[in-house]
Parts: structure tokens; sequence; C-alpha cells
């Protein structure tokens, strides 16, 4: 067999040749471009060429603090396949830990939207290693900025190069993209992406049994592009000539409630919290969903009753997945089995709202104490994984150690697996209850919760207990027709119904909203730290 190289430079250039008519539909604040594949090639080879005369060399950090849009996506593939690394970097961390991956990476350039050219500046004093500041704009003239040296997007892209050419030939293995994770625990841990690691996992993407992706496709990824390459899914999309919908800054519910309409988008991804959203708007305006043909959820377990609203209400399939930053990051799909299909509607849903099996590629095994856990879906342990686009090593980060053992990543996820080989996943390891020597799973007390019509969100999380070491807290928000009416003892009596009385939450907090890390997951440390005197006081 040829032995020819995995790398990003085919997926664009594959995009230019077959897909020049197909768009990329991007907002930017208020405004709506509408490309071609055509011309994003273009573009995206100016701005190689830019980023070449601003000093960017092969294995140079490049990094990009921007929303979803035509010019991230343009960076996406402009600055990998010019041999330099893009660095994806989450501008919703604390300043602390922004200063600290962008030194950390040595990013030599900075990629900013204008609208976060303010929260740059605040730290720009403690940045070690960057030579230019490049401001992604709609406008003529570049805001009024303290940073130096600072340059316009566009210009350096009118200015380029539209035919630069890129290496034929270059190592597969070499680095194209770095994420680091949103820290919930410590510094944030950087996770760098090879070239052939990105064509691998895209092409899981485009399996039946995974997304299904393909070219007749209209995608809006909702999950940004600084968490985990937007699930590596402009690259996949890009590589098969999909139809992309980047819904911009400061989306709201009803602002993509309206672009899946107006656009006729077929499948859309974002982590749980986006559709809780999605599904109060549903509820309070009509809108038209025909053409949607999947809603894939990953970075935290999807309640159950999220799933079943959007099927049985709105016909729009559901599809549960799981993944990493250290996996690129796609590792399970919830997909049924042929001979599942006729199973009673309850049963397929206990299949569907588990994360799923494992996707061609990869290897997972659970393991506890014991060794290697039963597939009874039972039994819990940690998850393992191992393949092809899962990391090795955390970047210059001596907690490498910890999480890359024996061959295979260790992800700290608490999970079953059943005879069928469906993972579902229990708990992290931090937000398990431990009461009384025995584990109690929030993920199965939240998603119960979330279930009850009055319920829009909920957090489940352990509280220090004299007795029991600790016990399980519920903090809930309610649905605003619901806030006068459903009650902490009705509630219990809900959980009651579901599962043993030790699993019941000791109280329920009622809350007005749940704090949310950067990417949305519901930040349970800081609910802890609100509420660990809580069980103490009441007692």
């Amino acid at each position: 067999m040829m032995n020819t190289p995995l790398t990003l430079i085919q997926k664009l250039e594959r995009a230019e040749k077959y897909f020049s008519r197909k768009q990329v539909i991007s907002r930017t604040g208020e405004k709506i471009h509408r490309l071609t594949y055509k011309d994003v090639g273009k573009r995206t080879r100016a701005l190689s060429s830019g980023l070449a005369r601003l000093g960017v060399q092969k294995g140079d950090r490049v990094a990009t603090l921007a929303w979803n849009h035509h010019r991230h996506l343009e960076a996406y593939f402009a600055v990998p396949c010019m041999g330099a690394v893009l660095h994806m970097a989450n501008f919703r961390l604390s300043a602390e830990h922004l200063v600290y991956i962008l030194n950390h990476a040595e990013d030599k350039v900075l990629l900013i939207d204008d609208s976060i050219v303010p929260i740059v500046e605040q730290i720009q004093d403690q940045l070690e290693t960057v030579e230019a500041y490049v401001v992604m704009t709609d406008a003529k003239e570049l805001p009024e900025t303290t940073l130096s040296p600072v340059y316009s997007y566009e210009d350096i892209v009118m200015k380029g190069d539209p035919n630069y050419q890129y290496e034929d030939q270059f190592d597969e293995n070499q680095p194209a993209a770095m994420c680091y994770t949103s820290a919930t625990t410590g510094k944030p841990k950087g996770v760098v992406y090879t070239h052939r690691g990105l064509v691998l996992h895209s092409m899981a993407l485009g399996l039946s049994d995974t997304l299904g992706l393909s070219e007749s496709d209209v995608l809006m990824p909702v999950v940004p592009m600084f968490h985990v390459n937007a699930w590596g899914l402009p690259f996949a999309c890009t590589w098969f000539g999909t139809t992309q919908v980047l819904p911009g800054p400061m989306f709201t519910p009803k602002l993509l409630a309206e672009l899946i309409e107006s656009e006729k988008v077929t499948l859309t991804a974002g982590v749980p919290t986006i559709w809780l959203g999605l599904m109060n708007e549903f509820e309070q305006n009509e809108y038209d969903t025909s053409t949607l043909r999947g809603i894939v959820c990953g970075g935290s377990a999807a309640p159950r009753g999220l799933i079943r609203a959007f099927e049985s209400k709105y016909n729009i399939p559901f599809l549960h997945a799981y993944g990493l930053t250290e996996t690129t990051p796609v590792v399970t799909a919830a997909r049924l089995k042929s001979y599942q299909m006729d199973l009673p509607e309850e049963e397929r849903l206990d299949i569907r709202s588990k994360q799923g099996i494992v996707v061609p590629g990869l290897e997972v095994k659970v393991i506890n104490d014991s060794g290697e856990v039963k597939p009874d879906g039972q039994e819990m342990g940690e998850l393992l994984v191992r393949g092809p686009w899962i990391a090795n090593e955390y970047y210059k980060d001596e907690r490498s150690k910890d999480a890359f053992r024996d061959g295979w990543l260790h992800t700290g996820d608490i999970a079953t697996i059943d005879t069928e080989g469906n993972i579902k996943l229990v708990d992290r390891t931090k937000d398990l209850v431990k009461s009384g020597g025995e584990w109690i799973s929030s993920v199965d007390l939240e998603n119960f919760l979330m279930a009850h019509e009055g319920v829009f969100e909920a957090a489940v999380i352990a509280v220090p207990h004299p007795k029991w070491v600790e016990r399980p807290v519920g903090c809930v928000v309610l649905k605003a027709d619901y806030k006068n009416s459903v009650t902490r003892e009705e509630l219990l009596t809900y959980l009651g119904t579901q599962f043993p009385k030790w699993w019941i939450p000791d109280d329920i907090v009622f809350l007005d909203e749940i704090p949310k890390t950067s990417v949305g997951k519901f930040l349970k440390r800081s609910l802890r730290e609100q509420l660990k005197d809580h069980l103490v006081e009441k007692a």
C-alpha cells in the first residue's frame, strides 16, 4: 500500500476542488456572510501567506480567541496547513487561566475578535511570547486599542496571496492544533492534536453509526470552536463539503431556532444546557424544524426527559455522544442496533440515554480495584480509552503520568458497561457522592429531576456529613410557570419513586441559576463551596 500522509491540506484542497459552490454561512454580530468553499479556500491561503509575512514559521503556535464564524474557520486551516499549530484558546476562562494557557503554549500571534479585544488588553502585560495581535472585525477601521503591534485580519487577507501553495508532503504526525481543558480543578491541561489524528477523527464522524455527516447535510455547530475543535466538526464538514452554519457571537435560543428554520439545518451539536434553552424556546414559539435530522448532545450526560421531549413532542432525533478534550473528542455514540429497533419505547430510550458504544477505531474498558468490571450495566469503574486519535500525554505537563498509564487514557469518568457494550456515565470521580462507603450517582439523580415537568435545570452535589461523610443535595432551577407551585417535598417524593431511600438527597435547594463552566457544563465546584456547610447548618 502507498504510504501517503494524512493532513489537513487534503481536506482544504478537496473542498476547493469538488465543493467550490457549497456555502459557509457565517453570522458576525448582526451581519450574515455567505461564502463558498472556493472563497474560503482563497481567503485561507491568503491568511497563511499573511501570517508568514508576520514571521509565523513551522511549529509556531498561533492562538485564536474567537466565536464560531468564517474567519475562525479560515484559521482552522490556514495555520496548520502552513506547518504551524493552531491554539484555540477559551476566552471565557478566568484571566489567571487565560494568561497561563497563552504563556504555556508560547503563542506567537493572537487572532482576536473585536469584541474580545478588551479581555486581551487587560492581560497583555503578562503575555510573554506574543509578538503580534490580529483583530477580526467587520468594521473598516480597527477599534481603538492599547494592543501593539496590532493588525487588521481583513487587511492581511486582502494583501495576502490567494494562491499560496502548501508543502506537498509533510509528516502526518506533526502537530496541527491544540486545546486546553476548561480546568474545573487546578490549571488547564494542554492537548496537542496531530494532522493524522484529526483526519482519522473526521472519518469517524462520517460513519453512519456515528454522526453520518455528509455533503448533503447543513450543520450548525453550537459547541464553541474553542472547545475541542468544535468537536472536530469544522474539519470534517470542510472535507466532506457539508454546508456550515456558524452562529457567531452572543447567540440566544431564539437566534438558534431562527437559523435552524431559515437555513434548513439538518444537524446541530452542543451541550445539554444549549438544548434545554432551545426546548424552552420551542415551547414558547413555533418554528419549522422539519429539516432537522438530529441534535448531537455531548459535554455531559443529557437528561432522559430532554431526549424524550425532543423526539416525542417535536419529532427531532436526539443523538447522545461522549468525548473529552484528550480524545479529539468523539469516543462513543448512542445508536440502536438493528435488532433493537422494535423494542418498546421505554427500552429504546434506556439504551439511547446512555453514552453508547465505542466508535470504530477506538477501544474502551471499565476497571475498578478488582480489575475489569462485569458487563452487567451495574458494576461501576473508571472508563479507559485508547486509539489513534486519543492523546498520549499532556503538553509539557507532569500530570501526564496520572492520566496516561499502560497505554490507556484514564478518563476520570465513572461508568458502567452492559452486555451490548453500551457505556453509561455514572459520574466524574470528583463529583461522585460517597455516602457511608457506597457510591451514589449524581448524574442519575440529575437526569430524573430534570424529567420533572416543573424543573428547568438540576445539579446534585456531595456535601460533608458528620455521620455518612458525604450526602447528596439537589440544586434546582424551576421553570418560570412552576416557581410558586413545586415544593421541596414534592421533588423528594418524586425521587423516591425511582431511587432507594439512601440515594435520596438530604435537601433540595432552589436557585435562580446554576453556575456553569466556560463551555456550559454545571460548575459543581462553585456549588460545593457555596453549600459546604449547608447540612450542618440545617441540623
